[in-house]
């Protein structure tokens, strides 16, 4: 810009030294920053609530912080304890069921049923003649209710296992978010005068990442809650373990392109299958247009606070997802979104030369 001096070496080598002190503070606490950064974005868009209970309680900051900390525990791990164990429950009793039901009869009669002879006809053509027989499906369908059972065991010793790790983060997390609740406007304060932006540059930057992040955290878990509760219960009532499935088809949202229709689609088929023509129709209208209308209505209400359009939404989350695994889905839309503010930036403090470039 101009008017702006020239960095002296002296600037230059602070500058150098501060870099690599960051790098080696990044380096310290990298295996603690999933903890720290949800701490930080969930105390972002709990400040405004933070700011009124600290009015109601006459301006005693730590007290509000500490009860935001607290309400924030009693909300995720009393219903997240309690719905894991059942859903535990429900995949091991599950899994008994399906070793029940796979009879040598039970199996003859879903492979005796017209659909399922087109299909058998054609499987027959690419698959050898024993893979159908009814006797393999039932030693192949007995060996995986089994195997499903034993890692539905396996995942509540696991918890176990895993429980000092969990209470480690979610420990730092809360200490994260205590601080960022009771200091905010400091830490806002502090970043607006280390930032080398102007004002509004700064404005829109940190407008765009507690946007961005209302949105990644809404758009994507609540509207994967909500899929799995509606979903649960359609399941339910189509007569399967609904908190189980409700559960899986959660998770199953997550995922591109085919989301709830991995849970859906197979539990209409076993009951097209089973002879429950009228079940079956009911649970392909209630995940095709019950389930399905809550991703097409609910996400885009919940991610309309962000700036980014919808391809550009569609690979930053299938993007996280790859690198980071599921915190990626709030990952992947916040760096997008603050390198496409740093574009824009960018695109408004070059804009006479690139106009002059345009011209030339």
């Amino acid at each position: 810009m101009s008017g702006t001096p020239e960095p002296s070496p002296n600037r230059l080598i602070l500058l150098a030294f501060l870099g690599v002190a960051l790098y080696a503070c990044y380096w310290l606490i990298a295996p603690f920053m999933q903890p720290i950064i949800l701490g930080i974005l969930i105390g972002m868009l709990a400040f405004p609530l933070h700011d009124w209970m600290e009015k109601k309680l006459y301006g005693r900051s730590n007290l509000a912080a500490l009860l935001g900390c607290l309400a924030l525990s009693l909300l995720i791990l009393l219903p997240a304890s309690l719905v894991l164990v059942a859903i535990l429950k429900q995949g091991i009793a599950y899994a008994l069921v399906v070793k029940e039901w796979a009879t040598e009869e039970n199996i003859h009669q879903v492979l005796s049923h017209p659909w399922m002879q087109q299909i058998k006809t054609r499987l027959g053509q690419v698959l050898p003649p024993e893979a159908l027989d009814p006797a393999a499906i039932k030693s192949q369908a007995i060996t995986t209710a089994s195997t499903v059972g034993k890692k539905f065991a396996g995942v509540s010793t696991a918890m176990l296992g895993s429980i000092t790790n969990f209470a480690i983060n979610f420990t730092l997390l809360l200490f994260v978010l205590f601080f960022v609740l009771r200091d905010h406007d400091r830490m806002i304060t502090f970043m607006r005068h280390a930032l080398p932006l102007s004002r509004s540059q700064e404005d829109i930057l940190f407008k765009e990442v507690v946007d961005v992040s209302k949105s990644a955290l809404l758009g994507s878990l609540l509207t994967a809650a909500t899929q799995g509760l509606v979903g649960g219960i359609g399941l339910w009532i189509a007569g399967f373990p609904g908190l189980f499935w409700g559960a899986i088809m959660a998770f199953a949202s997550l995922i591109p392109f085919v989301g709830t229709a991995l849970i859906w689609v197979p539990a209409a088929l076993y009951l097209f299958f089973t002879g429950q023509t009228e079940w079956g129709i009911f649970m392909v209208f209630w995940g095709a247009v019950v389930v399905g209308s809550i991703d097409n209505f609910l996400r885009p209400l919940f991610m309309q606070g962000a700036s980014m359009n919808t391809v550009v939404v569609f690979f930053s989350l299938i993007g996280g997802l790859q690198l980071f695994g599921l915190i990626g889905l709030i990952y992947g839309p916040l760096i997008f979104s603050i390198t496409l503010v740093f574009f824009r930036l960018y695109e408004s403090e070059f804009s006479e030369f690139l106009d002059a470039q345009d011209k030339s």
